[in-house]
């Protein structure tokens, strides 16, 4: 019996580094977040952008979660190829994409599709790319509640665009898409913030939606605001981050409660100094994209310290007493978890008797599959 979560048979260990998935916190956090959202279902369309799995899509479907949303062609096309009914691109579509996206639904007419605009120029082309190819198109109008990076601004007359766009031919006009991933600091700030904004958005909503006389569907939040949108009426909620957990969102939003389900696995290659290690994973196998001491949490040994970085070496000062061999495995949890498992072409599996019993291709981290 091993004495640490983390810690595999070496008898079932492949070549480092790797990524690790454990089937059993993974199974835990999809069950949680349906408890969050009190066993409503209906209220969960999870980001698959961090994981980017077929295997965790047919997952889902065992609890009955068949909505989700993706950011990229590839990732709604992993969805279709897994039959998922109802696929969100929230990623403006332009030019080839455009293309791209309706081939996907010519592939694929029985699954319902949609995908965010923000702009009525784009909403023109693709009720253009429609009619051309007699389709009709879901959309979603992309508000910016702050985070400054797409969408139209939610202080802005939005519902003056929404006029436009709902008498456009060949398209579907469903709702809105919010997301404020810009929202940090503790979960009672993070609520005020999103509560604020929300109610502004809101507001203008249900005016709109007495002049239309019909109800239009809210898709908002990622893990940051995920407990406060879970108890909003009439809204899906979107975390994606829950279902591998990271460092990152372990140590700012605590309250969550998921478990970390993915580990970095590595090997001590070399002792340059008495009390450093040099391990391989390089920036090739982490998301490096935050200061080295963002990067990762060794699980082996809170005294071992990240001191330096590069395409295949990460040094670990040792500021401890334990002894280590060159040889000895390493376990860690990533910073950032969405970015590093896209760095692997595989994952692996790992059951409750710490075996690697099995091993998934991360279809998705592909920029195409087919279309």
């Amino acid at each position: 019996m091993k004495s640490n979560w983390w810690e595999i048979n070496p008898e079932t260990h492949i070549d480092t580094p790797f990524l690790a998935l454990y089937i059993d916190r993974i199974q835990y956090n999809i069950e949680h977040l349906i408890e969050s959202v009190r066993g409503d279902i209906q209220k969960l369309r999870p980001h698959i952008k961090t994981h980017k799995l077929g295997e965790i899509l047919d997952l889902y479907k065992t609890y009955q979660i068949d909505k989700v949303k993706c950011a990229t062609i590839a990732e709604a096309e992993l969805c279709a190829i897994h039959n998922i009914s109802d696929i969100l691109l929230a990623y403006q579509p332009t030019k080839l994409k455009q293309q791209r996206w309706i081939t996907l639904l010519q592939k694929y007419p029985n699954l319902i599709f949609s995908t965010i605009v923000d702009n009525l120029d784009t909403a023109n082309e693709l009720s253009e790319l429609g009619k051309k190819n007699n389709i009709t198109l879901n959309i979603y109008l992309d508000i910016n509640a702050g985070m400054d990076r797409t969408g139209i601004n939610y202080k802005s007359d939005w519902d003056h665009l929404i006029y436009k766009m709902i008498n456009l031919p060949n398209i579907k006009f469903l709702g809105l898409h919010i997301y404020d991933g810009h929202l940090k600091g503790t979960n009672e700030q993070r609520t005020k913030e999103a509560s604020d904004t929300f109610a502004q958005i809101t507001n203008k909503l249900s005016t709109l939606e007495q002049k239309l006389d019909y109800k239009l569907k809210i898709v908002a939040g990622g893990s940051n605001t995920f407990p406060f949108y879970s108890n909003q009426e009439n809204v899906e909620c979107s975390p994606g981050t829950f279902v591998f957990w990271d460092i990152n969102y372990q140590t700012n939003l605590p309250e969550q409660n998921f478990k970390p389900a993915a580990v970095l696995v590595g090997t001590v290659i070399s002792k340059p100094t008495t009390n450093t290690l040099c391990i391989d994973i390089g920036y090739k196998s982490v998301a490096s994209e935050n200061s080295i001491d963002k990067r990762l949490t060794i699980l082996n040994d809170d005294k071992l310290i990240p001191i330096s970085h590069s395409e295949e070496h990460l040094v670990l000062e040792n500021t401890g007493n334990k002894p280590y061999n060159i040889g000895d495995t390493i376990y860690a949890i990533p910073y950032h978890i969405c970015p590093t498992c896209a760095l692997y072409e595989t994952v692996q599996v790992i059951n409750t008797q710490h075996d690697i019993y099995t091993q998934w291709d991360v279809l998705a981290r592909n920029k195409k599959i087919s279309i």
